[in-house]
Formats: C-alpha cells, structure tokens, sequence
C-alpha cells in the first residue's frame, strides 16, 4: 500500500501487505460527510461516522507493533451503500483470515471486486452468509 501526500510526486512509504497485522476502512457515503462540519455534528449523531477520519484505513503494522492510519480522499461521485458494505466486508474478512497480502494480488482483488460488486446492501450486511461464501469460494 502506498501512502501519498496530496499533490507530492512521491509516496510517503510504501508498506508491504504481509506487515499489516489487522485492517479496517472506514467509508463514508458522500464527500460532506468528511468535512469538519460534520465531524462536530457527528459527534451528536452516532453511530454515523463523519468528519476528516471518516474516510480512512487503520491498521496494526507487526515488528514493531505500532498502530497506523491513514486518511484518503472521497472519489467526486458518492458511494453507495453496498460499496460502503462491500470494500468493509472485504477488509474485514482478509483481516480476520489473516490474509491481507491477498489485497496485493491483482487477479485475485479482481475476483472478489467481481463478486462483492453486485450485492446490495441489504445482501452485504444482512446475509453475511452469502458474503461468507464468496470469500470461501475465492480460499479464505
């Protein structure tokens, strides 16, 4: 994963997938929710995350364990639901079958895009048997 600064021609680090211990993304569904605006009024409305934090990936890094996060910017159209669900589902099944390198794998990134992509939201979040499956199908 690499780590830029906007406008910077080069990374800040380049972090291989196998130092990842654990990871998590947090997205949000329209580029409003990320300002500081929101990031106050959030605070009054949870569990809905907002503000500059609530597009970004944290994770713990193993030798030395450290804590790391990283904010990203919002695309210029919104997310939908289901690929808020989708790209959450996919961190957190590679993170608890402790196979992060597999995010690092283009063919196999691909795949699990290919099938995460179509379910709606309501597959994603409430059938998390049927999201089970596919990560089983794709081997882990």
């Amino acid at each position: 994963m690499t780590h830029h600064e906007p406008g910077a021609p080069e990374p800040l680090a380049l972090l291989p997938w196998s130092k990842f211990v654990e990871l998590q993304i947090q997205a949000s569904y329209k580029a409003w929710h990320t300002t500081r605006t929101m990031g106050v009024l959030g605070f009054f409305m949870p569990p809905l995350e907002t503000g500059p934090r609530s597009c970004s990936v944290r994770g713990i890094l193993r030798h030395p364990y450290e804590h790391w996060t990283m904010n990203y910017t919002h695309h210029k159209r919104p997310y939908t639901v289901s690929h808020v669900y989708a790209v959450e589902a996919l961190f957190q099944r590679t993170s608890e079958a402790q196979a992060l390198h597999r995010l690092g794998d283009p063919e196999w990134l691909g795949a699990a895009v290919a099938r995460l992509a179509p379910l709606s939201a309501w597959q994603a979040h409430s059938r998390n048997h049927q999201v089970r499956g596919i990560f089983e199908d794709l081997g882990i």
